[in-house]
């Protein structure tokens, strides 16, 4: 069944709010699968880029600095959240950081200039507290609590999935032909580390980014190329978008105001967001592509 909320504010002012309006958002949406939960905020961009990492294992955080500045040659920061940290270091050095870190057992979660994810077993409530999600602020934001039926329930399993730089994916719904597309894109390049369908979508995505089409071409394309049904909602730098199948089987709806963008598989999941009574709401067509970015 699955659970997706999203929020793109237009109004700045309202930046360091958006991890609390999203945890709200997300946390309304429990019952729509309570076995894992994340969240992908964009926030303030420094100088560089962000690698988030998982361990089940935190003692794995120990000294990771000093192991990172021997393999890359840089000075990283380290940011301790929980199961997950945040490692800061320059862009150059961002390959070789993520090549080290995999040979120390982390699990990447996301890479960019912006974007962090946090995701981890249980319900969006627990989730949300244990990484202090209210307290984080950011331009966008994207969440996704999850029931399992096509793997796993894990971390790596829980949603939004990241496949490039800036760019995650949260999916309502399954694919049927996911197998197939993972082995074509493998052959670009994208390796994926899990067996959910999901995963796939988004590498489907960041292939089609990659190779020069912008978000609304991407999302476009899974409309001729991904078989299943599906409501897709995809983060960027600058944005995010919304996509559902030609069948639009998932629930979905959008709210706009001049304050912001949100999304939510229902609409209760925005109902106390401010201003809501003045929204444009509505239901995004089947087959139709929405996207917004700065």
């Amino acid at each position: 069944m699955c659970g997706i909320v999203g929020l793109f504010l237009k109004n700045d002012d309202l930046c360091p709010k958006l991890g609390e309006m999203l945890t709200d958002m997300l946390i309304t949406m429990t019952d729509r699968g309570p076995d894992s939960a994340g969240i992908a905020i964009y926030g303030a961009e420094g100088e560089g880029v962000k690698i988030t990492v998982q361990s089940d294992d935190t003692s794995a955080f120990d000294g990771l600095d000093a192991r990172l500045a021997e393999a890359t040659g840089t000075t990283p920061g380290i940011r301790v959240i929980d199961t997950h940290a945040v490692v800061t270091l320059p862009e150059a050095a961002a390959d070789a950081a993520v090549s080290a870190l995999e040979e120390m057992g982390l699990r990447i979660m996301a890479r960019g200039a912006s974007m962090e994810i946090f995701k981890e077993i249980g319900l969006p409530r627990d989730v949300a507290a244990r990484f202090g999600l209210r307290e984080m602020g950011g331009s966008h934001g994207i969440g996704h609590t999850r029931m399992a039926t096509e793997s796993a329930v894990t971390t790596l399993g829980a949603h939004p999935f990241s496949t490039a730089s800036d760019e995650c994916l949260v999916h309502n719904g399954s694919l049927s032909n996911h197998n197939r597309l993972r082995r074509e894109l493998a052959r670009e390049g994208f390796v994926t580390r899990t067996e959910n369908d999901t995963e796939v979508g988004a590498a489907y995505i960041s292939s089609r980014i990659a190779g020069g089409a912008n978000l609304g071409e991407a999302l476009e394309g899974t409309l001729q190329d991904l078989d299943g049904f599906f409501t897709f909602v995809m983060g960027t730098r600058n944005g995010f978008g919304v996509v559902r199948d030609p069948i639009a089987c998932k629930p979905a709806v959008l709210a706009e105001t001049e304050d912001y963008v949100a999304f939510g598989s229902e609409y209760r999941a925005f109902a106390d967001l401010p201003g809501i009574e003045s929204a444009k709401v509505w239901e995004p067509e089947p087959a139709t592509v929405y996207f917004w970015e700065r």
